[in-house]
């Protein structure tokens, strides 16, 4: 029987979604002082006004319930499922009022992107955009990145109402330390110390490359924070490509990477237990499934003829294989490249990467290597069954921190992950087929869209159809949370309008 929501779950769920509101006011600080820092006063007027407004309705709705009981796990689904959705109508305030946004439909698409690290952009005249706008932008990837959830958490935001249900309902099921709130600090902190490191050394790249330091420190840090987390966002309109700089594009990577991979795996290491790192499903699938996609990707670039000499190519596949499989969505490849001149089979090739993603627990989206691993030892063990007597059957086993069994409620789990994953790919292609697109552009995009990866082929631009911001943006709000969590929101929700039976007693 589906969970209903009363109206005073409803007030909980206003409460909670209050305090995120108001910390987003916090997150808004942010673009205020560097606007008032550089002397752009009319951003300076813009974040003031979505201050007020955040603070007012943050207000508001935390009023609804002066003293909330412990989340019930219902409940933690719908402030996290909602949270996005709220973040992202609130963080749009600002960016519409810039004159950069054909509208606030264009402006909450791009928070949408921002929040979820999924990258895509519908800016107009993004190299005349300001620097407060700009590190708003940022400031949402660095958030939505770690979790807005797993930042709250880390802050104390929640008090001691919340427990483990909250925390998880972000996708995050396991804790790199017992502690709810030693496990997200430890991922703010982490996160924190490479976003650091990696800022340092690009304003150094920057400085290099012949920047003013004020803009090379802007531009390392905009990079550093969109590279770890995943986002993808760039402060220009050629993405990367304005750089042109091997030594930064390695760098990007390597933070692209540390991004990508279980922050259980990093605390592993940072313990000294190397070893569960080497053994780790995740890390096995992902060299298998990198090496395979990026043979095969290299192939189908050569193929097309896009680029005369192989170091080129190679750099350009192996930086484009990397951005799509963390979904990061950074390009090296240009549009027009991706629809006149790469092959139909090379962006194929990209649709497969950029569908299953990085770790669980990590900052990236897609499928995830732990399912596809997982779903890939299940298969073959099934194999061997058909064909080995009963007497020869074992238990299927992974590794993961220690060695542990997959069962049947696992492997459900996993293919309803899979298919709502796949059910949405599917309708996201046929609606975009159905504007008159091609077939090769419109998987890429839908892909794009769904996996919360950025890389466009030419749909995603302020004048696409109405109807296919809105669509990209549920695909980017759903998939941030894998599907399921909004699922389950949406069919309690319906469940609570629908009349209970009366049950008749016999006499």
């Amino acid at each position: 029987m589906w969970q209903k929501f009363s109206f005073g779950d409803f007030l909980v769920v206003c409460h909670y979604l209050g305090v995120l509101v108001l910390f987003l006011a916090i997150a808004l600080c942010v673009p205020l002082v560097t606007a008032a820092a550089l002397g752009e006063w009319a951003a300076v007027s813009r974040y003031l006004f979505a201050l007020g407004i955040s603070l007012t309705v943050g207000s508001l709705l935390r009023l609804s319930v002066l003293n909330p009981r412990r989340l019930t796990t219902k409940q933690a689904l719908a402030v996290t499922s909602l949270a996005w959705l709220v973040l992202a109508l609130v963080g749009a305030v600002p960016l519409a009022l810039s004159g950069h946004y054909g509208s606030y439909l264009d402006a909450v698409f791009e928070a949408m992107s921002a929040w979820t690290t999924t990258g895509a952009s519908l800016v107009k005249d993004l190299d005349h955009m300001s620097t407060a706008d700009n590190m708003w932008r940022f400031t949402m990837q660095c958030i939505g990145g770690q979790g807005v959830v797993v930042i709250a958490l880390s802050l104390g935001l929640f008090g001691r109402a919340v427990d483990s249900s909250l925390y998880s309902s972000e996708g995050r099921s396991e804790h790199v330390i017992p502690n709810i709130m030693q496990t997200t600090r430890f991922i703010v902190r982490f996160s924190a110390a490479f976003i650091i490191l990696g800022t340092v050394i690009l304003v150094g790249i920057c400085l290099a490359l012949g920047m003013e330091p004020v803009r090379a420190f802007f531009n390392g840090l905009w990079l550093a924070v969109a590279s770890f987390n995943t986002g993808g966002m760039t402060a220009m309109s050629t993405g990367i490509l304005y750089y042109h700089c091997g030594l930064l594009e390695v760098v990007i990577m390597i933070l692209i990477v540390m991004g990508s991979i279980n922050f259980t795996l990093h605390s592993e290491v940072w313990r000294g237990r190397i070893e569960h790192f080497f053994r780790d499903i995740e890390i096995r699938t992902l060299a298998v499934w990198l090496t395979i996609i990026t043979g095969t990707f290299v192939a189908a670039l050569c193929a097309s003829g896009v680029y005369d000499d192989l170091p080129t190519l190679l750099r350009r596949a192996v930086f484009t294989v990397v951005a799509a499989f963390s979904s990061t969505g950074f390009q090296t490849i240009t549009t027009n490249q991706l629809t006149t001149v790469v092959s139909s089979g090379a962006l194929l090739v990209l649709v497969f990467c950029m569908a299953v993603g990085g770790s669980s627990g990590s900052t990236t989206g897609g499928i995830k290597m732990m399912r596809v691993g997982i779903l890939a030892k299940e298969t073959i063990a099934y194999v061997k069954d058909l064909v080995a007597p009963s007497s020869a059957r074992q238990a299927v086993t992974y590794y993961h921190i220690g060695k542990r069994r997959i069962d049947a409620g696992l492997v459900r789990a996993n293919l309803a992950v899979l298919l709502l994953y796949g059910l949405a790919f599917l309708i996201t292609t046929i609606v975009t087929l159905a504007y008159g697109y091609n077939a090769s552009t419109s998987l890429f995009e839908a892909a794009s869209m769904t996996f919360n990866i950025g890389m466009s082929a030419g749909i995603i631009q302020p004048g696409m159809p109405e109807v296919l911001k809105v669509l990209y943006i549920f695909d980017m709000w759903a998939g941030r949370l894998e599907f399921v969590t909004l699922i389950a929101l949406l069919t309690s929700i319906v469940a609570s309008f629908v009349p209970r039976k009366r049950v008749k007693h016999e006499r």
